[in-house]
């Protein structure tokens, strides 16, 4: 379901596909060609959500922030399944791994990858094309140019998922 809160009604890309049981209210912009999941929330009645292109935001994930603390995520992110977003900068080509917390005022660098069930801790900064894991998260090693081959995978994959998916919707 989209719902307007109050003045600020979504603003949604034709192109992005939405799965069944996603709700999306208030100050929300969603990119060309992103796809949003199965059982996914996102909102933006506290403060502004962006997403830019060709995001994936996977299955039961929950995007939400704190007042005038924006929740902002650049193009070509992958957001694993149940991941929690509030409030953080998720920079271009980053990837969250699933059941990871990122919390108000972090920011993921471009290219960096977060372990699955990492919890990114109020203001930290994990630096571009880093891998980070652990609760809290830890910079353990470089991204490498395997890692960034499988990620450019991903982002395709989804883009084809999302738009078979949408053909299925017409």
């Amino acid at each position: 379901m989209i719902y307007p809160y109050k003045d600020q009604t979504p603003n949604i890309d034709p192109s992005v596909f939405i799965a069944d049981y996603v709700t999306i209210t208030g100050d929300v912009t969603i990119g060309a060609d992103t796809t949003v999941w199965f059982n996914t929330v996102i909102r933006g009645d506290v403060a502004p959500t962006i997403i830019g292109s060709r995001v994936s935001i996977q299955d039961l994930s929950c995007l939400h922030q704190s007042p005038n603390n924006p929740l902002i995520i650049e193009d070509e992110v992958t957001v694993g399944h149940q991941v929690t977003l509030h409030s953080c900068v998720i920079r271009k080509r980053a990837l969250i791994g699933m059941g990871s917390i990122i919390l108000d005022g972090a920011e993921i660098g471009e290219g960096a990858f977060i372990g699955a069930g990492s919890l990114v801790p109020p203001g930290k900064k994990i630096p571009p094309n880093s891998l980070a894991m652990g609760s809290p998260a830890k910079v353990i090693r470089d991204i490498s140019p395997e890692d960034r081959a499988d990620m450019d995978r991903i982002i395709r994959e989804y883009v084809e998922k999302g738009k078979y998916y949408k053909s299925l919707q017409k």
